[in-house]
């Protein structure tokens, strides 16, 4: 069969790309054309547009993106007609995959959703239009499977997919000294520095997360790049005279020898604690003190920016969003995380909690078989 797959960051490369893995285990004549990242190619078929081309995050920069946006959403649309997939596979992404599920639709194309757009958290009245667009929804998280079904969406938890990819990892037995002894790094602790995957998350976080080296000049800070930029990017924001290295492709190991790590809210605060690294979660946007007032009295419909808490139903790390993401604040949250260890241990009591719920892995594997049946009754039922 013809699979479209559309994902526009890193972390739904990463799930896509499993995804993929495991649909050509159960479909030997499987054909994949998708937007996504190295990944995915990796895996096969043809990469249209790279995510970091066409990833764009907070109010003023899609504002001032618009162009480019619909440039982009009307490329898609022409390459969907093209191709004529089987089933369109949105994968998270929902500025743009909301978009385009309409599109399809209106086209007759059958619509699979994986790794549900965060609607139950930013935008409710949206489960209307995607009860009428999307042929099934793949989830996740067990909470927002329990708010789809409630709308009357067609949907099914798959388990997460982040058990799978860290299950799998590399490195995964390493021991500190090795992984010291590989990087040619000093016998100091480690503050893993998670700054995103975008260029606008990198810009706005990234100097205040390194502007902590200072005070903490027994550690070493280790900046996880993303892989689709280069080691020359990053210089720019490396402090002068301080020894910050940049480390790509290896995000689960420095989290797992890290004492503590500075992350940007998104999926990166699951993989911190499922690898149980204490975390300070951090996330700014253009705007200040207005965009907080928007999005906390306005725009945002939950009582947490991070899937960590969102996931065990309380404050398990501190979130620092917006007004309160200030150096004074993160100082005060990174000493905590590093040196209190009343602090450390209620952290790691939390993650075991958030463990105990998400389950095991083997999630790619039953999305991919749970995909391949639905499709197949789609296809019967014409």
């Amino acid at each position: 069969m013809k699979y479209y797959i559309i994902a526009g960051e890193a972390s739904g490369d990463l799930h896509a790309s499993n995804l993929m893995k495991e649909l050509k285990q159960l479909d030997n004549e499987a054909d994949f054309r998708f937007w996504g990242g190295d990944l995915m190619a990796a895996q096969g078929g043809t990469l249209v547009r790279h995510y970091r081309d066409t990833a764009w995050m907070g109010v003023w920069e899609v504002l001032i993106h618009l162009k480019s946006i619909f440039r982009n959403l009307d490329e898609c649309r022409e390459d969907i007609l093209r191709y004529r997939p089987d089933v369109i596979i949105l994968v998270d992404y929902p500025g743009f995959n909301l978009r385009i599920a309409k599109f399809a639709n209106e086209f007759g194309f059958k619509v699979f959703y994986y790794i549900s757009p965060k609607i139950w958290a930013w935008n409710t009245g949206r489960v209307k239009k995607i009860k009428k667009r999307v042929d099934k929804m793949f989830t996740i998280l067990p909470f927002e499977t329990d708010f789809f079904a409630k709308q009357g969406v067609p949907v099914v938890y798959s388990g997460n997919p982040l058990l799978d990819a860290i299950h799998e990892r590399k490195y995964k037995d390493e021991k500190r000294e090795d992984f010291l002894s590989r990087h040619g790094l000093p016998d100091q602790p480690i503050v893993a520095v998670l700054p995103g995957s975008r260029t606008q998350e990198i810009e706005r976080l990234l100097p205040d997360m390194l502007a902590m080296k200072k005070y903490f000049p027994e550690h070493q800070f280790i900046v996880a790049g993303a892989p689709s930029f280069s080691s020359d990017y990053y210089n720019n924001f490396l402090p002068e005279r301080e020894n910050v290295k940049v480390i790509f492709d290896e995000t689960y190991a420095l989290l797992q020898q890290a004492k503590a790590a500075m992350v940007t809210s998104g999926t990166a605060t699951l993989e911190a604690a499922l690898l149980n690294c204490p975390q300070v979660v951090c996330y700014k946007m253009w705007g200040g003190a207005f965009t907080d007032f928007v999005a906390k009295k306005i725009i945002i419909k939950v009582p947490y920016i991070s899937l960590v808490n969102l996931i065990a139903g309380r404050e398990v790390v501190t979130e620092l969003f917006q007004k309160n993401m200030t150096g004074e604040n993160l100082k005060e949250e990174l000493q905590k995380i590093l040196f209190d260890e009343s602090v450390r241990h209620k952290i790691f009591a939390g993650y075991d909690e958030v463990r105990q719920i998400m389950g095991g892995p083997g999630s790619s594997k039953k999305t991919a078989r749970l995909m391949w049946e639905a499709l197949q009754k789609l296809v019967v039922s014409g």
